[in-house]
């Protein structure tokens, strides 16, 4: 998919609960820098085109895109286009993103892995939940999955063998993705909006 490429709200395609949350806030972000709030207008200045708009001009210059793509770069992903690659389970997504080691989990302890087959081989052996940052793997306990905001013993993490990057159930992964998402977009600098139940 072209990195510039967007997907703002298009009732055509199917789309996730994570993903749909993501448009949600975008759709809020559009919003408020609209109508000139401080605190959305620094988000959007994450985006280099933005860096040095005069705030006046804003309105005027900003589209729904912008809002997808500095949501997106957020939760730590390279693009709009790669947080929906990512999010909507695409068998072809090589990189996951930053979301599954937010800075909550930076103090845990963990096992890293260039390799997946290596890492499933030590979750295997060790018991543990297999992740993904970027395109490195981790297998990590209990507490890193309480710190990333996701129960450990939510039945999904059963479903999907405690791999998320190969899990045997990708309806039950994109349910976890559904929660995670919400976890760190209420953490975020959007999270005086009210999430969408």
């Amino acid at each position: 998919m072209d990195a510039n490429a967007t997907d703002t709200d298009s009732s055509d395609r199917e789309t996730t609960p994570a993903v749909a949350s993501l448009k949600h806030y975008a759709r809020i972000l559009h919003r408020r820098i609209q109508q000139g709030e401080p605190q959305a207008v620094r988000t959007l200045r994450a985006l280099r085109e933005f860096a040095d708009t005069d705030p006046a001009r804003l309105p005027d210059a900003i589209q729904r895109k912008h809002c997808l793509t500095v949501t997106a770069l957020q939760l730590g992903f390279q693009s709009w286009p790669h947080a929906l690659e990512v999010l909507e389970g695409t068998e072809t997504a090589e990189d996951f993103g930053k979301l599954l080691y937010p800075s909550t989990c930076h103090g845990h302890y963990n096992i890293w892995s260039a390799s997946y087959d290596e890492a499933r081989g030590i979750r295997q052996e060790h018991g543990g939940y297999l992740l993904a940052y970027r395109r490195q793997f981790l297998i990590v306990d209990h507490n890193y999955i309480e710190s990333m905001g996701l129960d450990p013993a939510d039945p999904d993490w059963e479903a999907i063998g405690r791999d998320w990057v190969k899990p045997n159930d990708l309806a039950a992964r994109a349910r976890l993705y559904e929660k995670l998402v919400h976890n760190a977009l209420v953490r975020s600098a959007l999270s005086d909006t009210r999430p969408p139940r």
